[in-house]
């Protein structure tokens, strides 16, 4: 299975900055990789094409994704409202790593 490499176009105040690069790992996780991947373009009419991130820790994380309500408390997936959580099988090695945030155990949106 091939992991693809995505991209988000960062701005801010409207001012073009610069990108970031991700690999899904679609060998390890392929729901959550299908469903990254398929919203990122807006194939289902929806997804995380112009949202923000709505919380950064700066030299930490940044968090984005809520596309509905765009504060982290709602959103959607592609295969319904939650999905199951595959596995924790990688972790945390430094900067660069990307991960999902949720509400709790299978409950796994955008």
């Amino acid at each position: 299975m091939v992991s693809p490499t995505m991209f988000f176009h960062v701005s801010v105040d409207s001012e073009s900055f610069d990108h970031i690069f991700f690999e899904l790992f679609a060998d390890k996780f392929p729901k959550t990789a299908e469903n990254f991947h398929a919203l990122s373009p807006r194939e289902k009419r929806f997804g995380n094409k112009g949202s923000c991130f709505h919380r950064i820790i700066l030299g930490f994380m940044c968090q984005g994704g809520d596309f509905t309500c765009h504060n982290g408390t709602n959103d959607k997936s592609i295969y319904r409202e939650k999905f199951d959580d595959e596995n924790f099988i990688l972790k945390y090695t430094g900067p660069g790593i990307l991960s999902m945030a949720n509400a709790g155990p299978n409950t796994n949106v955008s």
